[in-house]
């Protein structure tokens, strides 16, 4: 099992996570982070470090979400590896929590995986 980024991390992307990971299973966009699904040994580190909560466990990832096990593999194999070094995103907090933000990336870094539940809530 992995842990999975999710669209909230989109436009945000605070990288406390990457610190608080004991093996190198981040990848990094310009505006996100992702997680490599080979890389993970499902520790949960990363859950309680992001301040956006855009990390789940697979197997609690909402329905609405489900886009993002398809998102964080594909983009994994494309993206460099995060290190301690990643500086968090300026803005970013104004991006926090805000819905729909996968539809601001373009095309080859959104998700494919058609999404027939509003996205983009954020954990309650």
């Amino acid at each position: 099992m992995t842990h999975v980024v999710t669209e909230q991390c989109v436009h945000c992307k605070f990288a406390e996570c990457v610190t608080y990971c004991p093996v190198a299973c981040f990848r990094e966009a310009d505006t996100f982070l992702v997680i490599d699904p080979r890389e993970c040994i499902d520790c949960g580190n990363c859950v309680e470090a992001c301040p956006a909560d855009a990390i789940y466990p697979e197997d609690e990832l909402p329905e609405e979400l489900a886009a993002a096990l398809e998102w964080n593999a594909r983009l994994a194999d494309r993206l460099p590896l995060a290190t301690s070094a990643v500086a968090p995103l300026a803005g970013g907090e104004q991006w926090n929590g805000r819905p729909g933000k996968w539809l601001s990336l373009p095309p080859e870094q959104a998700p494919r995986v058609p999404r027939t539940v509003e996205s983009g809530s954020a954990r309650t």
